[in-house]
């Protein structure tokens, strides 16, 4: 059985895998469902290789990394039982490789990455998941949003309430500036002219005909 390779180029970046199909799958010759190695290149970088506890480290946490990265948080991936470790290092990124996975933490191979190569590191990683010829169960990060709790612990806590407290300071100063002018007065409506009765005229029109002029009870 001849051992197949795949290769995944970006501009900086070059990830080679190599494998062979899991007869007791069902898959085809051209099909790697076992991985027995793989390799990548950086341009002016030694080359950094493993096994496939490497490769699926790699996958997740690099894309991991990357997801935070782009919400702008930069947060270390990979404990101490990862074979894979990626962190923040000034305005780059550095990625430690151990090759003894049983020995994790000692004598790692590390890789300095720009923003650029970092991209290019993560299209290499996105093509060899998402290609059809690597019949291989990956554990990818969600390729969802970041949780609001998330992106609230990147931002100062005093920077978080500056926003309602200026528009609760701002309401109360104006309520304030508010009192200090004088109330108007009100102006009172005139009472509208009592309408009598048409049955009274009517009586007092009679009594001033007939000259009798109705007279007190009394």
């Amino acid at each position: 059985m001849l051992k197949l390779s795949y290769r995944y180029d970006q501009t900086s970046v070059r990830l080679l895998v190599d494998g062979l199909p899991d007869l007791s799958a069902g898959q085809t010759d051209d099909v790697i469902g076992i991985i027995l190695s793989w390799r990548l290149q950086l341009v002016a970088a030694p080359e950094v290789k493993g096994e496939r506890e490497h490769l699926e480290a790699l996958v997740i946490c690099v894309l991991s990394y990357a997801r935070y990265c782009l919400s702008g948080i930069r947060t270390p991936f990979g404990g101490s039982s990862s074979p894979v470790r990626i962190y923040p290092d000034g305005e780059k990124h550095r990625l430690d490789i151990y090759n003894n996975i049983n020995n994790i933490g000692v004598n790692p191979s590390s890789l300095i990455l720009d923003d650029a190569e970092l991209a290019d590191l993560v299209r290499c990683l996105d093509n060899l998941r998402l290609d059809s010829r690597i019949l291989v169960c990956w554990s990818p990060p969600p390729c969802l949003p970041l949780h609001r709790h998330e992106l609230d612990e990147r931002v100062p806590v005093l920077h978080r309430f500056a926003a309602p407290l200026t528009g609760i300071g701002g309401f109360i100063l104006t309520a304030g500036i508010a009192l200090l002018f004088p109330i108007p007065p009100t102006l009172t409506e005139a009472q509208p002219n009592t309408v009598v009765p048409n049955t009274v005229v009517k009586a007092v029109n009679g009594h001033i005909g007939s000259g009798k002029y109705p007279s007190n009870s009394n």
